[in-house]
């Protein structure tokens, strides 16, 4: 447990702490170095509680008056957001005077905690990444929440959090814990900016997958937001009234194209949001670093050393538009529940497909991306393999709804046929594109994989970050002659997988990439003469 001076030194507040130009506040018992969070942190969770309390008061106040009376549900509502303001504030006022944290020549410590006292520790030279955020009340007080991992997928044990410190703060300790000898490879590549935001590229936004299911969750939040109010009939009603004299499938057109629009203008803010101001620059000493975020700031950095190869992504719909996004293959950025779905390793946004390879390249220190290589095409077997799975995709649920028409009403007879002539030419479709997506190749020093419709990637994986191969091959694979083969490696997703493969070339393709280990385990038998 952390223990405070008993004696100030000179210059030293009352609590026996030195505050220097920075705003961080030094510890001067229990050792040196220790220093306290931001005393602001007090001031935000003030505000924060507070504009919890005005944001639920409205709600809560038309509900107690009914029972209480206006003005009685006011008091209550006031009293409540007094206590709930002051139970935060003092909570945290408590957090920030039981919490240290040093930076040691060895090691990052964190104590904190009142009655369960926690100490935590992380070796510096496993400390993999240093990351920056700060939503909009701590921007403008000039705050931000640091970060520290190691990168390995033990939950938060491998991380440190200290919310908040000074900006500069952050910045210190972001400088001081990945500082490493020079790295980069040499060579004409540059220093300095790789990519900045083209406010063009926001073009993408509405096509993506987000913008539909933005748009349905608006249209679910308006119904239970009218539910909440007892209103949700009225609106119901009122939705009725507009289309009382249009036909049934006009009233669904106009109102999937509401919804769509919702969601287009959902879309274009939440891509505002998140890629405003990005920037993709290489350090000196090899680290890329990513910043990025309008309200909420954020900044990631990759050491070039822990990374493993690029993935080029196309979703269906922005691959459309020939555009693509960059995502980093590395070690070192596990993501816990709450980073899930931060796009922590996202290197390029939404783009031309020319600007994704040549900063793929850039990052790489290649001078051609390999994503851009020629692949070798998978055999036709592949293709009729997804024919096949689509078929069987939409035929299930035809025939479902076939029988529970007939047994019950003929409104499913129409659902029926309705599924049978959307899904079957779109599950057709969507097979053909995943067969023509297929492919593998060599490139210099990565290997590429490349699978997917809905959404394309194509990997670039470093053959020296291979650690394994899996191979997979099902019955039905091996009466087809084609097998998966999957390239295990400590960094992404873990596994790169060339589905499909022809059997011979996709081990042939596995031999070359890493010689010496698939070798083992094959087996060359001579060829076999066919009458």
């Amino acid at each position: 447990m952390s223990t405070e001076a008993t004696a100030s030194p000179p210059g030293a507040g009352d609590d026996g702490v030195d505050t220097d130009a920075i705003g961080a506040v030094t510890v001067t018992g229990e050792g040196t170095d220790w220093r306290r969070l931001d005393r602001r942190t007090v001031l935000v969770s003030a505000l924060l509680t507070a504009g919890v309390a005005v944001g639920a008061s409205v709600p809560v106040t038309l509900g107690l008056s009914g029972r209480f009376g206006f003005g009685a549900a006011v008091a209550l509502v006031v009293a409540g957001a007094l206590a709930l303001v002051g139970c935060a504030t003092a909570g945290d006022y408590v957090r920030w005077r039981r919490t240290r944290y040093r930076v040691g020549a060895e090691r990052v410590e964190l104590h904190t905690g009142l009655l369960m006292v926690k100490k935590r520790s992380l070796a510096r030279e496993r400390v993999r990444s240093v990351d920056l955020t700060a939503h909009l009340l701590q921007r403008v007080l000039g705050l931000v929440t640091v970060r520290i991992g190691t990168g390995e997928h033990s939950g938060n044990d491998s991380t440190l959090e200290l919310d908040p410190v000074a900006r500069g703060e952050g910045e210190r300790l972001r400088r001081e814990l990945l500082e490493r000898a020079d790295t980069g490879a040499p060579g004409t590549h540059r220093e300095g900016e790789l990519a900045v935001l083209d406010p063009g590229w926001i073009r993408y936004a509405p096509v993506s997958f987000v913008a539909p299911a933005l748009g349905g969750a608006a249209a679910g939040a308006v119904m239970q937001v009218s539910d909440w109010f007892g209103a949700q009939g009225k609106v119901i009603g009122w939705v009725g009234d507009r289309f009382r004299d249009t036909a049934l499938p006009a009233v669904i057109g106009v109102v999937a194209l509401v919804v769509l629009a919702a969601g287009v203008v959902g879309a274009l803010g939440l891509w505002v949001e998140m890629w405003w101001n990005y920037r993709l620059e290489r350090e000196t000493g090899g680290t890329l670093r990513i910043r990025r975020g309008l309200l909420t700031s954020r900044s990631v950095s990759i050491e070039e050393r822990r990374l493993r190869g690029v993935d080029l992504v196309e979703p269906l719909g922005v691959r459309l538009f020939g555009a693509a996004r960059v995502d980093a293959i590395t070690t070192g950025l596990a993501k816990d529940d709450e980073e899930r779905h931060r796009d922590l390793d996202t290197l390029l946004p939404v783009a031309p497909r020319s600007v994704a390879d040549a900063v793929a390249a850039d990052v790489l220190r290649e001078a051609v991306s390999p994503t851009g290589a020629a692949l070798t095409a998978h055999p036709t077997v592949a293709r009729g393999r997804r024919l096949r799975r689509a078929l069987w995709a939409v035929a299930v649920p035809v025939l479902v709804l076939v029988v529970l028409g007939l047994l019950l009403t003929p409104v499913l007879l129409w659902a029926a046929l309705v599924c049978a002539v959307v899904g079957l030419p779109l599950g057709l479709f969507l097979a053909r594109d995943a067969y023509r997506g297929l492919g593998h190749a060599l490139s210099g020093d990565y290997l590429v994989v490349r699978s997917g419709t809905l959404r394309r990637s194509t990997a670039a994986l470093e053959r020296a970050g291979v650690i394994g191969w899996t191979v997979r091959q099902t019955y039905f694979q091996r009466r087809a002659g084609v097998i998966g083969i999957a390239a295990t490696t400590a960094a992404g997703a873990g596994a790169y997988t060339a589905y499909d493969a022809d059997e011979s070339e996709g081990l042939d393709f596995a031999s070359r990439a890493v010689p010496g280990l698939l070798e083992p385990f094959l087996e060359r038998t001579p060829p076999i003469d066919r009458l």
